[in-house]
């Protein structure tokens, strides 16, 4: 009995090892002896599938933003301007052009686009698309053309408001420009280098873009979408094809996109249009201060107990901050009920209010939080300024 028991160990102690050599060099072989249905079935686990992006659109097409484009595209023209050249008074005296020659000025000449916002044939651009132009010729994308009527401008946020006179007129669908967010995928749509309308993609980069020296009201949404010159008064989009932006300026040094991009919000757009189409003009809310940021430096200086808000510098002999009883040294740091944190959004709270309404002001001198009634005035019509430096912000 026990020599047989020691055989047996010694056999399978011998089949042991050969099936080890096998399974360690020739494994093929015991896969294909081994029944398939003896095989251990793997153990695999499937990710849930995720909810199609609402940009997709049409069977098997990822991440198409065709819906939106086809939307959208049909209210964004071309803008094609002109003026005539002007000349210097005393060119028709012989003796001027003998030593002066013909100091006649070549005419001037642009392209940019534009955004159709109801059927009535109303546009809404850039104002400095069409600043100074005699002659501006709108094309649209089923190739009718027609001369347009400048209804009015706002130099202070650089936007104007054109009229055509035709019929079927497609109009864009505004969108809310106070609900997008950081990431949120966008299209532009604009005619670059007079080359035909053109779509591109991008994301929301930032909001709030402010003091870059464009326009004096800033507001502006960032965007990695491609915008060049000539995209100047097109659309900024969303997924859904709404309007959400009027491209104006890109950040640039050679000209071209660098992939910084700034678009007027809606919400300013559509305001400054309504006003523009009912009374010709934006009129908006004015105090009479000379404003500046509060800086850490100034409120250590000044033992101030905040770090936020408008110092202000000067007031205007009886201006209505004057007369309200605003005075220099004083720190704003609330407008109606606006928080203001810096002097762009002291400009803007300002400008939002109705001239001759009364608004409260809360501001703090010294160590003393007080609130100032101020009788809103009427803010003057800006002088045009120089333009930003062109190797840094290119209007486009």
């Amino acid at each position: 009995m026990r020599s047989t028991w020691l055989i047996f160990a010694q056999t399978v102690t011998v089949a042991v090892a050969l099936l080890f050599v096998v399974a360690t060099f020739r494994p093929q072989w015991i896969q294909a002896w081994t029944p398939r249905n003896l095989l251990p079935t793997p153990s695999v686990t499937v990710a849930p599938s995720l909810p199609a992006p609402s940009a997709v659109a049409g069977s098997g097409a990822m991440m198409s933003f065709r819906e939106a484009a086809l939307r959208a595209s049909p209210a964004v023209v071309s803008i094609v301007t002109s003026s005539a050249p002007s000349r210097n008074p005393r060119s028709a005296d012989p003796w001027f052009r003998y030593f002066f020659g013909d100091r006649g000025n070549q005419p001037q000449s642009g392209m940019g686009s534009g955004v159709i916002v109801s059927p009535e044939g109303y546009i809404l651009t850039n104002n400095h698309v069409v600043d100074r132009m005699d002659d501006i010729e709108v094309i649209l994308t089923d190739g009718r053309k027609a001369s347009a009527k400048v209804i009015g401008t706002d130099p202070d946020t650089d936007l104007a408001v054109l009229k055509v006179e035709l019929l079927r007129l497609p109009a864009i669908v505004f969108g809310d420009s106070d609900t997008v967010q950081v990431g949120d995928a966008v299209l532009a749509i604009g005619n670059p280098f007079g080359v035909g309308q053109t779509v591109t993609s991008g994301i929301i980069s930032a909001l709030g873009r402010n003091q870059l020296g464009i326009n004096t009201f800033e507001n502006f949404i960032q965007t990695d979408a491609a915008i060049n010159p000539g995209n100047s008064g097109g659309a900024l989009v969303d997924a859904q094809g709404n309007l959400i932006g009027i491209n104006t300026a890109i950040y640039s040094r050679s000209g071209g996109n660098m992939g910084i991009g700034f678009a007027i919000p809606v919400s300013t757009a559509r305001q400054v249009l309504e006003s523009l189409i009912r009374e010709g003009t934006v009129t908006r809310g004015w105090i009479g201060v000379e404003p500046r940021d509060l800086t850490p430096e100034m409120a250590e200086t000044f033992n101030l107990p905040l770090r936020d808000g408008v110092l202000i510098t000067g007031v205007l002999h009886n201006g209505p901050a004057a007369t309200g009883g605003i005075r220099p040294g004083d720190v704003v740091i609330q407008v109606g009920s606006q928080p203001v944190a810096n002097t762009a959004q002291l400009l803007n709270a300002v400008a939002a209010l109705k001239p001759g309404e009364r608004a409260p002001v809360r501001i703090l001198r010294g160590s003393e939080e007080r609130v100032v009634s101020v009788v809103v005035g009427k803010r003057p019509r800006q002088q045009v300024q120089a333009p930003p430096a062109r190797d840094e912000f290119e209007e486009e």
